[in-house]
């Protein structure tokens, strides 16, 4: 499987990433620091992405019902060489579904997850799943 993005920056000025039909706005100045995601948020967000794939796909292979995901993405950054260090996420299903095994999916989702394996290849992750009883 193979995947294509194109990107593309004006100096000074703006950039964005197009995926398909949709199109992602980031920061590339100072300025846009606080109005639209920087180069590390959109990496998280993909973590992220990845993990609430992977739950909507072993919804269905491990038969349980949710109504909603939700995930919090925390990264340490280091400075020389400037990489991340340590991601910690928190998931929570939202669901009253009594068949749904959390360990089950958490380990589903460390190990199936394309994101996930890249980004645990050279930073360390630790995660926890949480049910919400709706």
């Amino acid at each position: 499987m193979e995947y294509s993005v194109k990107a593309s920056s004006n100096s000074k000025n703006s950039a964005s990433i197009k995926i398909k039909q949709s199109e992602i706005d980031f920061g590339i100045t100072p300025e846009s620091a606080d109005t639209t995601p920087n180069p590390a948020e959109l990496f998280l967000g993909s973590f992220s992405s990845c993990i609430l794939k992977n739950v909507e796909r072993f919804s269905a292979f491990m038969n349980f019902e949710y109504s909603k995901a939700e995930i919090l993405v925390k990264a340490n950054r280091l400075e020389k060489p400037p990489r991340m260090d340590r991601i910690n996420y928190e998931l929570k299903i939202f669901s009253k579904d009594r068949n749904l095994n959390v360990q089950l999916l958490k380990k589903n989702i460390e190990k199936f997850g394309t994101i996930y394996n890249t980004v645990q290849s050279s930073c360390s992750i630790d995660g926890e799943v949480k049910v919400i009883s709706e």
